[in-house]
């Protein structure tokens, strides 16, 4: 008979202890230009990211050029008075760099991400662009182009159309988030290169601008070497710009984009709340969180789970524009696509939801939940520089002090069941919703009417 061997197993290694974490303070300095610098040393982050804020918000474009600030941001990487377009693409690729920038109600960000060892060659590039932008004619027709040739398969998606119309009918047709974000055919077409350069003059100067670098910055002597680039931006101070308050009319009504035949329907609800100066902000975060914020939310438990109508639905806050003043807002919404026969079995069963949590509120375990989702997993989202300063340069924007993010962690650790259930009623209450749906309106129109969650309307699909 075989002698079996025997093996001798290595102990199985224990956890070690969890180490503290908090969201990164930054360092804020200034240049000799005006230019605000916030900075953060992530050692071993060798991709340094580079977040740049101008104030040149979408309420400051022209009349009946609406989109002029997206093709402005386009625009900062077409070239320089060093560099023509091509060139400055291969100066960024010869130093491993990426260089977005797009434009938002708040203003236009401008995004570097660049190997540490090549930060000073990426930072000169980034100074040239905002110093010397060619906005040469060639150039900015080519991207007034490509925003044309963009604009209707925007028109063509669900749920970009979904959002175009729920902007229309929130907001007065008078302010500038009624309409889209980055213009329509009709603006677009009249952009040209000397408009770009008039809203750059206005606009775009170190004085009211903000940089955010974050990464491993040692042995960087960051303020000689921003002084050597960011530092040769030079611009003139501006006069304060008054910003409009954020107006909305939240009426409970449906309004139904019909698309003949189409086999799903596209839902966005939504209306405007309190935004992150607001002390609700953290309650409406978690509640909203458990309402619908991932897959085992209520939402989802219902709509997806229990009555299979749809792959999911999604509840969520995102802020339009934030003041100190009060005068900011966040778009609080809720969204998802359900097949065609079953959409007002859907939104029967989703106004529901939104009853019974007013009725009985939350419970202790969805609470838990949110709070481990939210709050227990923030170490892994900001594992990388670019996501510790897009979020740094969201507090900037949104005029939030520097330790807003790690103040927010300990907030909603600290919110209880009952304060999260009552921002939640309060974001969503069942008679002040505005509904969009896009799909078929020949057979979504009479059931959803029946619901009476408010008067029905059907337009036409461009």
């Amino acid at each position: 008979m075989t002698e079996l061997a025997t093996m001798d197993f290595h102990p199985q290694p224990l956890a070690g202890e969890a180490k503290p974490w908090a969201f990164p303070a930054p360092e804020r300095t200034a240049l000799a230009n005006g230019l605000t610098v916030l900075h953060c040393h992530r050692p071993g982050q060798q991709v340094v990211a580079v977040e740049i804020l101008l104030d040149a918000p979408l309420d400051a474009e022209p009349a009946g050029l609406d989109g002029l600030a997206t093709i402005m941001a386009r625009a900062f990487t077409e070239g320089t008075d060093k560099h023509s377009a091509e060139e400055f693409a291969a100066e960024l690729e010869r130093c491993g760099a990426t260089l977005d920038a797009h434009a938002d109600h708040p203003g236009v960000r401008i995004s570097l991400e660049i190997p540490a060892s090549r930060l000073a060659k990426g930072l000169g590039l980034l100074a040239d662009a905002l110093r010397a932008p060619a906005f040469a004619d060639s150039e900015v027709e080519r991207l007034v182009r490509n925003r044309l040739d963009e604009i209707p398969h925007e028109l063509a998606n669900p749920s970009r159309r979904a959002a175009k119309e729920l902007s229309k009918e929130l907001f007065p047709a008078t302010a500038r988030m009624s309409r889209p974000r980055q213009g329509t055919a009709e603006t677009v077409e009249k952009i040209d290169s000397a408009a770009v350069r008039a809203f750059y003059d206005k606009h775009v100067r170190p004085a009211t601008a903000t940089a955010v670098v974050v990464g491993d910055l040692t042995g960087v002597d960051l303020d000689a070497l921003l002084g050597d680039t960011l530092g040769t931006w030079t611009g003139s101070a501006a006069e304060p710009r008054p910003v409009p308050p954020v107006t909305a009319d939240d009426t409970g009504r449906v309004v139904i984009v019909d698309r003949p035949g189409a086999v799903q329907t596209q839902l966005l609800i939504g209306r405007i709340g309190a935004d992150r100066h607001d002390r609700v902000w953290p309650a409406q975060v978690l509640g909203t969180y458990c309402l619908g914020g991932t897959l085992t939310s209520r939402l989802d438990r219902v709509l997806r789970e229990e009555k299979g109508y749809t792959y999911g639905v999604r509840a969520f806050g995102q802020v339009l524009r934030s003041a100190p003043d009060g005068s900011g807002a966040a778009m609080l919404a809720i969204s998802g696509s359900i097949d065609t026969p079953n959409t007002g079995p859907a939104l029967d069963d989703l106004w529901k939801v939104l009853r019974t949590l007013a009725a009985e509120g939350l419970t202790d375990a969805e609470r838990d939940v949110a709070v481990q989702n939210l709050v227990g997993v923030a170490p892994l989202k900001f594992e990388t520089a670019a996501a510790v300063a897009s979020t740094l340069a969201d507090q900037v924007e949104q005029h939030l002090p520097d330790d807003y993010q790690a103040t927010l962690y300990q907030q909603l650790a600290a919110t209880g069941t009952v304060e999260a259930t009552a921002a939640a009623v309060n974001a969503f209450p069942v008679d002040r919703l505005v509904t969009v749906l896009v799909g078929d309106a020949a057979q979504i129109k009479e059931p959803v009417e029946a619901l009476g969650i408010g008067e029905v309307k059907v337009v036409t699909a461009e």
